[in-house]
């Protein structure tokens, strides 16, 4: 497994929350009884303002479920790598920042004590590097 692979499957993640984000914002905007009170006269014309959006709904559903096919086919081998590491620390650094898609600071809080946001980063970049030469500078 490489860091690579790791912050692969972490920026799927964060696309697929901001995907059901999304999803979630344009099926509050098409439901029906949701209304904009903006004070300003409105025009004569009918719009299905469901209809608009049905398409972008359902395109943003199929979006999530390719994303989700791709996550899970991933996570049973970063589980699995994440399984193998012994220092219970550093496993529950990999686990909190590439499992729970935390970011280094709220990695940092969750373990608790002095560490802070440089400490864990540098806890997961020098495992990576003791076990397969992967160099700092890859993201």
């Amino acid at each position: 497994m490489t860091l690579k692979e790791l912050s692969r499957y972490y920026n799927l993640q964060k696309q697929l929350e901001q995907s059901r984000e999304l999803l979630a914002s344009l099926e509050a905007s098409a439901s029906p009884g949701a209304q904009a009170l903006t004070g300003m006269p409105h025009g004569g014309g009918a719009r299905d303002k469901v209809g608009d959006l049905a398409a972008e709904i359902a395109d943003m559903k199929a979006h999530i479920q390719r994303l989700e096919r791709k996550a899970d086919r991933a996570a049973g081998r970063i589980n699995t790598y994440i399984g193998t590491i012994e220092d219970q620390r550093t496993r529950m650094i990999f686990r909190l920042r590439f499992i729970r898609c935390m970011t280094w600071s709220e990695v940092a809080y969750a373990i608790g004590g002095k560490n802070t946001e440089k400490g864990v980063k540098c806890t997961c970049y020098r495992y990576m590097k003791s076990c397969s030469g992967v160099r700092r500078d890859e993201p």
